[in-house]
């Protein structure tokens, strides 16, 4: 098990490394998914399985689908750039690293042992009555936080834009 942790550990650090340095949004977006979904199987071979389940469904499913719309309205890009995201060039990286992942998650699968899995207990009632009990109001918080931050980059990216042309 140890293996798979240092490959996922690997796969997350090389995905983010692709993050910071990638020219094209889109793509580094793409690198950000990989190494989330990464992430997410770090927490389940430390034996978070709620954890992981919350960063796929959570953060490699509704924020970078958020993220991408961002990136698409800010900057829309000219028919001949946006082929060049449909050449296989663009998704060799992302691809690979996913592959390793599938490889991981896949042997985790047939060879692994369940035994954990099955003894323990469910931890979701604990951190959702953790989540919304005492600190309802500083999730309220932090979700209102989300919105404006969210408009206030579609406003600077609108503004650039017109500047541009």
């Amino acid at each position: 098990m140890e293996i798979l942790f240092y490959i996922a550990a690997t796969v997350t650090v090389l995905a983010t490394l692709r993050v910071i340095t990638h020219v094209h949004p889109v793509h580094a977006l793409l690198y950000l998914v990989v190494a989330l979904i990464a992430l997410a199987l770090i927490f389940y071979l430390l034996g978070a399985q709620f954890a992981a389940a919350l960063e796929i469904i959570i953060y490699g499913g509704a924020i970078m689908v958020l993220f991408i719309f961002v990136v698409m309205l800010l900057g829309p890009l000219a028919a001949e750039q946006e082929r060049t995201w449909l050449t296989p060039g663009a998704w060799l990286g992302p691809s690979i690293l996913a592959l390793v992942l599938l490889g991981e998650v896949g042997y985790l699968i047939a060879v692994g042992d369940h035994t954990a899995i099955t003894i323990a207990e469910p931890r979701q009632k604990g951190i959702s009555i953790a989540l919304y009990g005492p600190y309802i109001i500083a999730v309220e918080l932090a979700s209102m936080l989300l919105l404006p931050g969210l408009i206030g980059a579609y406003h600077l990216g609108r503004r650039m834009s017109r500047e541009d042309r």
